[in-house]
């Protein structure tokens, strides 16, 4: 049997609360920073646990408010099937890539780099058709895997995209990250191609790394719940400590 991932942990202990009525339907979860402190765990890793809740029906994120409880179990009456983590897949390929990005730049020809730029104009011509433009990305990544002349990584970066393609949870976290407007970067990718073409393995690792980088930091945002409750005391703080000094 696999081990259980620590988002799934997180969720099972959640779910189990909600069950057992400590968060009603109706009622709010405790804020990510304090569920984060809670559990010991870091708040990507919370973030994941709640988006499996929202899966599953269970919770609702409301931004600007917080997470309510929306059931108490699960609206399909069992819980979705445990999934790859969203921000874990990310740090999966910004190991994995950043390798094979030094690979390509050691051993990519004039052919893989006209394929690299040709996938970079449909990027940009696409950059407001969010479906095109990522099928257009995942392209660019697996080219370059391509570019590596390592079919065992080249193999590794196909598995990778294919589960974040299967992923429930990375389906909603980038529905988020649409209603926020972000899409992929063409000028980052463009980098990401000189780096390569350079020659240098170090500066197309660095790249590509940053990139990932880039978009772990934007789905965080997306995906970030803020709390009227947070703004309120800081705003009150601030008013303390003006009233003191006054």
């Amino acid at each position: 049997m696999r081990q259980e991932r620590l988002y799934e942990q997180v969720k099972r202990e959640l779910a189990e609360r909600i069950a057992a009525g400590k968060y009603p339907v109706g009622s709010k979860l405790p804020s990510e920073r304090l569920l984060s402190q809670a559990f010991a765990v870091s708040r990507p890793t919370i973030r994941e646990a709640l988006i499996a809740l929202e899966l599953d029906g269970q919770v609702e994120v409301r931004h600007g408010y917080g997470i309510i409880v929306t059931s108490a179990t699960p609206v399909g009456g069992k819980a979705n099937d445990a999934d790859v983590g969203p921000f874990e897949l990310l740090e999966a390929r910004r190991a994995v890539e950043a390798e094979v990005c030094a690979l390509a730049a050691e051993h990519a020809d004039e052919e893989d780099v006209q394929a690299l730029e040709a996938l970079l104009d449909e990027m940009s011509a696409a950059i407001d058709d969010f479906a095109t433009c990522e099928d257009a990305d995942r392209r660019f990544h697996l080219a370059i895997a391509r570019a590596s002349r390592n079919s065992a990584m080249e193999a590794l970066v196909d598995q990778l995209w294919d589960m974040r393609e299967r992923s429930a949870q990375y389906r909603l976290v980038t529905e988020k990250a649409h209603a926020h407007g972000l899409a992929p970067v063409v000028e980052e990718h463009r980098e990401i191609l000189m780096a390569i073409t350079s020659g240098d393995p170090d500066q197309a690792r660095a790249t590509m790394r940053s990139h990932i980088n880039r978009v772990l930091r934007d789905l965080l945002h997306a995906t970030e719940v803020h709390e009227i409750e947070q703004v309120r005391a800081r705003l009150s703080a601030d008013r303390r400590r003006y009233t003191k000094t006054s």
